[in-house]
């Protein structure tokens, strides 16, 4: 009978784990020390944690409202996404037309549409929420289409054969095809739409993790500024795992 292998204690499983992660954050913290740098110009990674220690409600906050942005205009934008993907698969006119409008939109600078958006929808969290939309729907769209595109060999011609309709082959083959690929499309969007919250946030200057940033940087709260990018990176680096994990557990279903 073979015995369970003994579990390691939780601060050698950290430092295994996450050594590289420890010994730039130990780079950081000598680098600082050693040049003597003022705090305002650059803090130490003990200073960030500090902050994060001793304003745990500022940052909590803040993310709150970061977060909630991200995951709606997260699922708007797959929506959207993935909903042109659809009108692009029915018919040849809107391939034609959507294709290159996309790619031309998706290629314009965000930070070059922020004050055109929020011109047309005013300085508040609408502007931010569309900005997210405008990041993430791109991925959902070449995704779905390329999805929606590679069907088992063989399967659209059994479904024509069985004289199905065009909306029972979008239902039960076309779409089921395309879920591994919506699966990518919602893993790199998740990461990029905290990322995009944040931008737009600290752009537009009115509340969230970005606008946190902006604030503190301009009035030299160096710690708190690196202490809001600390937490908008963990985020952004979690809300990727989690996405992984849906993805596999998508293809392990549709497969």
């Amino acid at each position: 009978m073979e015995t369970a292998a003994p579990k390691r204690p939780l601060l050698l499983r950290v430092v295994e784990d996450y050594w590289g992660i420890l010994l730039l954050l130990l780079a950081w913290q000598l680098w600082v020390v050693l040049n003597r740098f003022n705090p305002i110009v650059m803090p130490t990674p003990v200073a960030v944690l500090g902050d994060l220690v001793g304003h745990p409600m500022v940052y909590v906050r803040n993310v709150g409202i970061t977060l909630a942005v991200a995951v709606f205009g997260l699922v708007a934008g797959m929506a959207v996404g993935t909903g042109l993907a659809v009108a692009a698969w029915f018919s040849p006119v809107a391939s034609g037309l959507l294709n290159p409008l996309t790619v031309l939109f998706s290629s314009v600078p965000v930070v070059a549409l922020i004050p055109v958006i929020a011109r047309l929808l005013g300085y508040d969290t609408s502007t931010v929420l569309a900005i997210v939309v405008i990041i993430t729907f791109f991925p959902s769209f070449v995704f779905a289409s390329s999805g929606l595109r590679s069907p088992p060999p063989g399967s659209e011609d059994l479904f024509r054969v069985l004289g199905a309709s065009r909306l029972s082959v979008l239902w039960r083959l076309a779409l089921p095809a395309a879920m591994p690929n919506l699966a990518i499309a919602f893993k790199l969007a998740a990461a990029h739409a905290i990322l995009a919250a944040m931008v737009a946030e600290f752009l537009m200057g009115t509340s969230g993790l970005g606008y946190l940033f902006a604030k503190t940087k301009s009035d030299f709260q160096t710690e708190q500024a690196f202490g809001a990018s600390a937490v908008a990176t963990v985020i952004s680096a979690a809300a990727f795992l989690l996405a992984g994990l849906v993805e596999k557990r998508v293809r392990a279903r549709y497969a």
